[in-house]
């Protein structure tokens, strides 16, 4: 379990870094052009999160989201498969202070304060309905590979996903509530005003359900054979 919290705690805080810090070297290297701007963060966004899912998957499953780690739970609580109450404590612990580290620590490669609370106002219903979106159909995306059998193929289409994502939906897709709580610890392109935070985080909890109830509606009841190993790659659960 040590490994597996290890996992969680690094594979998120790398993966705000890379967020927060693409977002800021776009907007060094692109200053006028918000579009552009955003292809960047989008781009190092998707290289980065399919890397840190093929190397953490065999540890932890991967997940780097408390609503990936939920769902987790929910789909495996009546036949004692996926994470344990205890383990999604640890799992959402160890994702929400390794993204609030990922956050300081792109401040501090980029020569900003470490800590500097974001300006960017992101508190709007079109937005929470951009999030509810988001969140569903990343859950949609992994619970449908684990139901095929198909988790070799996580690391390629969760990035794709995500990629997409933040330019189909208003909100760019944050779809992860450690990941929100994490960018409000940055002033800088990729970053959320803390008090849009709860707002995104309800909108990402509506969208887990949504995702579940898809998934259920197309592939029915989980069977006991279905596991899923604790993540989005076929983590090993042996402690």
């Amino acid at each position: 379990m040590r490994r597996r919290l290890l996992a969680e705690f690094v594979g998120t805080a790398l993966l705000v870094t890379v967020v927060v810090g693409s977002g800021i070297m776009a907007q060094t290297l692109s200053p006028d052009d918000v579009g552009l701007q955003l292809l960047q963060n989008s781009t190092a966004t998707v290289l980065g999160l399919a890397v840190l899912i093929l190397i953490l998957g065999p540890v932890s499953g991967a997940h780097f989201n408390p609503v990936v780690s939920l769902a987790d739970w929910w789909q495996g609580r009546r036949t004692g498969t996926g994470l344990s109450v205890r383990d999604l404590g640890g799992y959402a612990l160890a994702q929400v202070l390794g993204a609030i580290g990922g956050s300081v620590l792109a401040n501090a490669m980029f020569d900003r304060p470490a800590i500097t609370w974001s300006t960017h106002d992101r508190a709007a219903p079109y937005l929470w309905l951009g999030e509810v979106v988001a969140t569903a159909g990343l859950v949609l995306v992994i619970f449908c590979l684990v139901r095929s059998g198909r988790t070799t193929a996580a690391p390629a289409a969760v990035a794709a996903y995500i990629g997409a994502a933040y330019w189909f939906t208003s909100s760019t897709s944050f779809a992860n509530p450690a990941v929100t709580i994490g960018r409000a610890f940055t002033d800088s392109f990729a970053g959320i005003a803390p008090s849009s935070v709860p707002g995104f985080v309800v909108a990402q909890l509506i969208g887990c359900v949504i995702g579940l109830l898809l998934v259920h509606g197309l592939f029915g009841s989980r069977k006991p054979a279905d596991q899923f190993s604790g993540g989005t790659a076929g983590a090993d659960q042996r402690g």
